[in-house]
Parts: C-alpha cells; sequence; structure tokens
C-alpha cells in the first residue's frame, strides 16, 4: 500500500515483508536488539518487515527513529506495525490506557512509515464474564476515539482473524468466526479500517482458511503468511477444543509456508480474483532463519507464478473506498517504474 521509496531492489516479485516471529519474546525482553534482527533479514528476499508494538514500550521517538533510519539503511520498509490492545478488559481504567498506548503505536507506525502504512488493532482478550454485546461496543467505543486520528494520520487500522497474543491469559474475544463477522457488520468505516487476514489464525478458531478468506475477501487491505500442522498423533477437532488459556496450543506446530494446512494456492487465487496486489508479511522462522528462508523462497515461487511477477503494491477493494470519498490512491507501481 505504501509510502516511502525504501528499496534494496532485490526481489523480483511482489512485495514481501518478515515479521520477528522466533525473536520476538527476546525482543522485548532485551535480550536482543531490533537492529541485531534487522541484520539476520536484510539479505532474505524481501522488502520489508513488520515490528511489535511491544518492540517500543517505553521508548520515546529519539529510538523510533533510529529503528525507522535502521529499516531504511537495509534498504527497506515497516508496511505494519503489529499492536495487541485489550480492548475488551472490563476495566474501564485498562481499557482507556489501552486506547492510549494503541494512539502512541498509530504515531510510531506514522513516524516510520508515513501515509497508508498499518496499524494492527485487535478486539481484545475473551475475559470471563464479558459478554457478546459488552465487548462489541467497548471495542467500538475505543474505535470511535482512534479512527479520527487514523484519519488525520492517514493510516489504516487492520483487524486481524487473531488467536492470542503471547502476553494475553486469554484468547482473542473475536477469535471466533461468529463474533468477528458481527463485528465487521457493525462498522461502517471502509477506508481507514479493514481487515488483516491471517490463514493460521482461521485454522485455530475451527475454519477452514480459505473459505474464511472468501467470506471477508472485500474487505482484507493487508495480510499475514504463516503455516501451520498438528502435532503428531492429535487431530484438529482436539485443537478445537483447546481453550487457549495456557497460551499457544502445544497441539500446534509452526512450520514452512506451503507444508502446512493451510490451502495457499487457493487462497492466492481468491487474493488476486479480488484485485489484492498488497503487502504480505511471513509470520515464521519459529524453528531458525533457514525456515524463515524457506517461507521466503516459497512466497516468492507463489507470487511470481499467482501474481505475475508483480511489484505494484495495489488493493482494488480500497482503491475504490479511497476515490469515493475523494482521497488519493495508495497504490504504487512496480519496483522498476519507482526507481
Amino acid at each position: 500500500m505504501l509510502y516511502n521509496n525504501r528499496f534494496n531492489g532485490k526481489g523480483s516479485i511482489m512485495r514481501i515483508s518478515v515479521f520477528p516471529k522466533g525473536e520476538m519474546d527476546a525482543i522485548v525482553a532485551g535480550q536482543m536488539t531490533v537492529f541485531d534482527w534487522l541484520d539476520q533479514v536484510k539479505d532474505l528476499q524481501i522488502e520489508g518487515v513488520e515490528l511489535y508494538s511491544g518492540f517500543f514500550s517505553g521508548k520515546g521517538d529519539a529510538f523510533v527513529d533510529r529503528v525507522a533510519a535502521a529499516i531504511t539503511d537495509r534498504g527497506l520498509e515497516m508496511p505494519m506495525l503489529c499492536a495487541s490492545p485489550d480492548l475488551t478488559h472490563p476495566d474501564p481504567v485498562v481499557r482507556k490506557a489501552e486506547v492510549q498506548n494503541e494512539l502512541r503505536m498509530m504515531e510510531i507506525t506514522h513516524r516510520i512509515s508515513g501515509s497508508g502504512a498499518s496499524t494492527r488493532i485487535l478486539t481484545g482478550q475473551r475475559h470471563p464474564g464479558v459478554s457478546i454485546d459488552e465487548g462489541i461496543g467497548w471495542f467500538f467505543e475505543a474505535l470511535d476515539e482512534l479512527l479520527p486520528v487514523a484519519r488525520d494520520l492517514d493510516i489504516l487500522l487492520g483487524i486481524e482473524n487473531h488467536y492470542k497474543d503471547g502476553s494475553w491469559t486469554y484468547p482473542e474475544f473475536a477469535q471466533r468466526a461468529e463474533v468477528f463477522h458481527a463485528l465487521l457488520d457493525r462498522a461502517h468505516e471502509r477506508v481507514h479500517f479493514g481487515v488483516q487476514f491471517d490463514p493460521s489464525n482461521a485454522i485455530t478458531s475451527g475454519e477452514e482458511s480459505a473459505d474464511f478468506l472468501d467470506t471477508v475477501i472485500d474487505r482484507v487491505y493487508t495480510m499475514q503468511a504463516s503455516d501451520r500442522s498438528v502435532a503428531p498423533g492429535s487431530s484438529l477437532d482436539e485443537l478445537r477444543l483447546s481453550d487457549g488459556t495456557i497460551g499457544y496450543s502445544p497441539l500446534l506446530h509452526h512450520g514452512i509456508i506451503g507444508q502446512g494446512l493451510n490451502d495457499y494456492p487457493r487462497i492466492f487465487r481468491s487474493l488476486v480474483a479480488a484485485g489484492y496486489d498488497g503487502w504480505i508479511s511471513i509470520e515464521d522462522g519459529v524453528n531458525g532463519i533457514d525456515e524463515l528462508r524457506a517461507s521466503v523462497d516459497y512466497l516468492v515461487t507463489a507470487r511470481d507464478k499467482y501474481f505475475g511477477s508483480s511489484t505494484a503494491v495495489r488493493v482494488e477493494t480500497l482503491e475504490r473506498e479511497r476515490k469515493a470519498v475523494g482521497l488519493p490512491s495508495w497504490a504504487r507501481p512496480n519496483l522498476e517504474e519507482e526507481r
């Protein structure tokens, strides 16, 4: 979708980013730096990186600017900042603090990447005793505060079909498809609010990921790619019975994209049919850099096959929404034209 020209020209196909899934806890804990991780991935066939809100906790603008410079110096961009606000917490004081933190993450997103970048938004945890109506109501109370800032900054809030943040006690409030769809049905904003699609998270909620995509395809503006497999001797039915209160289920294994449960050929065909030529960010590397590299290679090959080697960035549904309200396009040409 995006912003400044920060490319090294290594990729031969449409734009790919990576997320530090395997190093996230270490970076948050200070055992590794964002800059160390950027050095690890800079030579992959990628054009961007996604970062996590926890990397910026307690950090000021000077640190944000150092990160922005480090991304640019390595010839990359940051198409999305993954934030995990708990907007369904039963304590209104906590909810207010979560809104303020999300606002800060939106400012950081814009400071690093400018207009067109995306900040992830979640509903929050599935706290005991919070009804569906209450949780959805609290989410939209928060969204009413966040959307005006998203419009001012001209950035995107991407609601993810999420499973669970690693620091949470409970799974995502809107993890189940019926809740996620109820939320989307109430969300009339389609310019600065859209779906951040994660195929593997659909599986954890008991959905076939390609089927789920078809139900939200007209609102998908960003996407992550990962793959999961069920542990030997286990089944998807067992996974679906898990309530998520002990973290990511031990029945679910991360792996190389294209080797797990997601039907990526069908997913790519659906995206192309809908006019999605946006970023895809790889959420892999839990088992090391070699698996992350293999996932990048898979996506490079798949993009060449399904997206016609396009390096353009254009999400047709989003472009129509922006044009309808008189806003400039976020589309960008192929890299060769952009240089």
